[in-house]
């Protein structure tokens, strides 16, 4: 070759011969010389095109079966030499000619790889370098060289031609999308060898299935390094994992914040309950069912995780737990009785781990997370086969810094236990599927709705839930004689029912739920139930978004809170704000929103 010769060349070298003669058509009619590799340079050549195998320049045969052909410095020189003296120079030398249009698509590795009982070997068949190489390095020169990758761009390509040249713009479209595809080739492979030799429990986890169980093929996986958790007893399924990946992060900023042990149970990808360990009294080991527990008094753990699956039982069935520190033997004393889809923590103590693994007959799903394991800022996430990305939120919730900004009333100052509890409130609320909002007492959260599209009904649902949870707390709920041998699920079941006024009047129903008892316990009247929720006092209650109409307030009131945060930005701020100043209800703007889905 020679780097006088002014005629374009374009490489040829495809798998997929889609519309490749029709390509090599409209390349001919404009004078560009067509040099080819092996079938690509055969096809051509008997539909009566002129073209040359890339042998005609390289001055070495293909060789290995074929899987050398292109890999060779007069190929790359031609495509990667820029418009530069030096590289005029070096190519005059080596007597290279510059490569302008290279045209290639690979070896179909996701096909064979999809086949079932495909080996490594066959795959490893299917693995094309040279024609990587070639995408590459003309994707990288698009300055100069265009690239085609896809046989759907022919066309337009041919269009552009007749006019006179390719913009720099489809160059650099081009080049996006071979780009892409050798991304998308590389993941294929990096994820085929991943599932064969990193190792169970290692980069890649299969998991026992999706979301459903008809959704077989399921796997957790990491492409930089191994996975941050092993498992020390169970198997994972899809939802497990999205659960203790959400619930982890709350328990460790929960501690970070607040610096104390944390809990949380998670179900459906949203809290249940979340709590810090603050101290038991009497009636709350009642209410939560672990008056009998040797060794709480000395756990802040296993307060903290009494905490939070006692705020919500109904809610915190099947549940899974996260534990922001070793597991003792008083927190896993209470897990061990509560029915319970798993837990992850940093670390167990021995005798911990032997009651936990001891659960299900064995099956109970045990994680251990890196204490110190922090995520990529950046995020993704794929749906219905678009990828979307985002920067991690990242956002700190510190009781002395998020609830500083006091609305009303004027020169107020937030207390530190209700600092604490709006700490606990909103951190919950950023792992919880919005529309999201949060009541919280104590330590704990005492009500939380989530996932609702009216904000309205978040604060009914967190609200009702706050209402229950205090109902709970009254005499003749602490009382109940139950019946011998009843289970603790429908212990739970009968208080939920008696506190929140939803005892079945008659039919095979109310004997159900008569037969849990020595003495059925009376119904609450309204009157009752109005004097004791009265006595609910200093709830705090956060928002992951604006409260757009009053009604939100006037509902947080009726459920004892004194505290607001949430972020501004609606129109009725003013509203909004003047309502809770006539409720004696501090506000504090919250100034970060926290949707999460």
């Amino acid at each position: 070759m020679t780097s006088a010769n002014p005629q374009k060349i374009a490489i040829l070298s495809t798998y997929d011969k889609t519309g490749l003669l029709d390509l090599a058509k409209g390349l001919t009619k404009n004078n560009v010389r067509l040099l080819g590799s092996g079938g690509t340079a055969k096809l051509v050549r008997e539909a009566g095109f002129p073209v040359e195998d890339i042998s005609a320049i390289t001055k070495a045969p293909e060789m290995l079966a074929g899987r050398v052909k292109t890999l060779h410095p007069v190929v790359h020189g031609g495509i990667l030499a820029r418009n530069l003296e030096s590289d005029e120079k070096d190519l005059a030398d080596q007597k290279i000619d510059k490569v302008d249009y290279v045209v290639c698509n690979l070896y179909p590795f996701k096909e064979t790889v999809s086949k079932i009982g495909v080996t490594v070997p066959e795959a490893v068949e299917e693995i094309d370098i040279g024609g990587v190489t070639l995408i590459r390095a003309a994707a990288k020169n698009h300055s100069r060289v265009t690239i085609l990758s896809d046989p759907n761009d022919y066309p337009t390509f041919l269009e552009e031609l007749e006019k006179g040249d390719i913009s720099e713009r489809s160059r650099q479209l081009y080049a996006l999308k071979a780009f892409e595809q050798t991304a998308d080739y590389d993941t294929a492979i990096s994820g085929f060898f991943r599932s064969h030799f990193a190792g169970e429990g290692l980069q890649q986890m299969q998991l026992r299935y999706g979301a459903n169980p008809h959704q077989k093929s399921a796997s957790a996986f990491m492409t930089d390094r191994n996975l941050p958790f092993k498992v020390c007893c169970g198997a994972p399924g899809y939802i497990n994992l999205l659960d203790a990946l959400n619930a982890w992060p709350l328990v460790k900023e929960l501690h970070a914040a607040l610096d104390t042990p944390a809990a949380a149970s998670f179900k459906h990808v949203s809290p249940a309950g979340a709590a810090i360990g603050t101290p038991l009294t009497h009636s709350e080991r009642l209410v939560y069912m672990v008056d009998d527990i040797d060794g709480i008094d000395t756990s802040p753990l296993a307060r903290a995780y009494a905490r939070a699956r006692g705020a919500d039982r109904m809610s915190s069935f099947g549940d899974i737990i996260a534990l922001s520190d070793e597991v003792d033997v008083p927190t896993a004393k209470i897990i061990s009785r509560e029915v319970s889809d798993g837990v992850i923590a940093p670390a167990y103590a021995k005798e911990a781990l032997e009651i936990l693994s001891k659960k299900k007959g064995g099956k109970y799903l045990v994680l251990q997370i890196e204490k110190d394991y922090e995520p990529s800022p950046q995020e993704f996430r794929t749906v219905f086969g678009i990828t979307l990305s985002q920067h991690r939120n990242d956002a700190q919730i510190l009781p002395k810094d998020t609830f500083a900004s006091v609305i009303t009333p004027k020169d107020a100052v937030i207390p530190e236990p209700a600092a604490r509890d709006l700490t606990v409130a909103t951190i919950a609320l950023k792992y919880t599927q919005s529309n999201s909002v949060c009541y919280a007492k104590n330590g704990q959260v005492v009500g939380l709705g989530a996932g609702q599209q009216s904000r309205i009904h978040c604060t009914r649902l967190a609200g009702d839930k706050a209402d229950n949870w205090w109902m709970r707390f009254h005499d003749r709920a602490l009382n109940i004689k139950w019946k011998k041998g009843t289970k603790r699920p429908d212990k739970s079941n009968a208080i939920d029912m008696l506190c929140s006024g939803v005892i079945p009047q008659s039919g095979i129903e109310k004997e159900d739920y008569e037969r849990n008892f020595e003495e059925v316990p009376q119904p609450f009247s309204q009157e009752e139930r109005e004097a004791w929720l009265a006595e609910l006092k200093d709830v705090a209650l956060s928002s992951d978004a604006f409260f757009p109409f009053i009604d939100n307030v006037f509902r947080a009131g009726r459920s004892g809170v004194k505290y607001i945060a949430a972020p501004l930005g609606s129109q009725n701020d003013g509203a909004v704000i003047e309502t809770a100043q006539k409720l004696g209800i501090t506000f504090s703007e919250q100034h970060i929103r926290l949707f999460h889905h």
